[in-house]
């Protein structure tokens, strides 16, 4: 296991990791050879539900005046290619597509002038959700929570604007979701600012910041990508947990 940068069709081995001075190893291998693993292991994902005015009314409400926060585990974390486990406990799991937020440096009470000094990079990622438990439990924990429900890759993209990027969530290749980050209510630096006036975030921390209309369920069997624009494609298929 290692980090590396992708630079065209080729990785360049990483030494150490990349929340510091970057130095290369100078080994290079071909994307086509490598597994790609989850790019970061946080200690944790701060979600952010409701941001996207379109998606909260489907929901049947209304964005929240503050940013609504949750938490997914770390060990809900999988990775491009990486198959998410449909749980038996559920007769209802969903797929929704988001823009994560990869945290580069421990911060604390970030202002939203500075907020993208702490900001490592940008990567997809499928927010899974056992709706039915969901609703059936008052509060989110469980239906979040289960091991492979938040997908993330391919990679990071260290370099980019996000202020209007499209994004896309397909099931065997059928567009469910179509939405772009400029409809995001709560920023990205608004949302570093207000996360961190309750808890440290540490390097390699994950936000993800909310979805698009258009959620819906997937079954056993089915494909899910999760696409945004300057990033990459995100694709996990479902499987029968084991």
């Amino acid at each position: 296991m290692a980090f590396g940068v992708v630079e065209g069709d080729e990785i360049g081995e990483l030494a150490g990791h990349p929340f510091g001075p970057v130095t290369f190893t100078g080994s290079r291998v071909p994307i086509s050879a490598v597994r790609m693993l989850p790019p970061v292991l946080p200690s944790k994902v701060v979600a952010i539900g409701k941001n996207y005015a379109d998606h909260a009314s489907e929901m049947g409400g209304a964005v929240p005046e503050q940013p609504l926060l949750f938490l997914k585990p770390s060990t809900a974390v999988a990775g491009h290619g990486d198959a998410i486990a449909y749980p038996p406990s559920s007769q209802r799991v969903d797929y929704e597509g988001e823009l994560a937020v990869v945290i580069g440096r421990l911060c604390r009470d970030v202002p939203e002038s500075r907020a993208a000094e702490v900001v490592l990079g940008y990567t997809c990622a499928n927010d899974v959700t056992a709706r039915d438990q969901q609703k059936a439990d008052g509060q989110w924990s469980r239906a979040k929570g289960y091991d492979t429900f938040c997908p993330l890759g391919p990679w990071i993209e260290t370099e980019l604007d996000i202020a209007d990027l499209r994004i896309t969530t397909t099931v065997n290749g059928e567009t469910k979701q179509d939405g772009r980050t400029s409809q995001i209510v709560h920023k990205v630096p608004s949302l570093i600012a207000y996360i961190t006036s309750c808890m440290t975030l540490l390097p390699g921390d994950v936000i993800l910041t909310g979805t698009p209309a258009g959620v819906g369920p997937v079954e056993i069997g089915d494909e899910v990508s999760v696409e945004i624009e300057g990033i990459g494609r995100l694709t996990n298929p479902v499987v029968a947990r084991g």
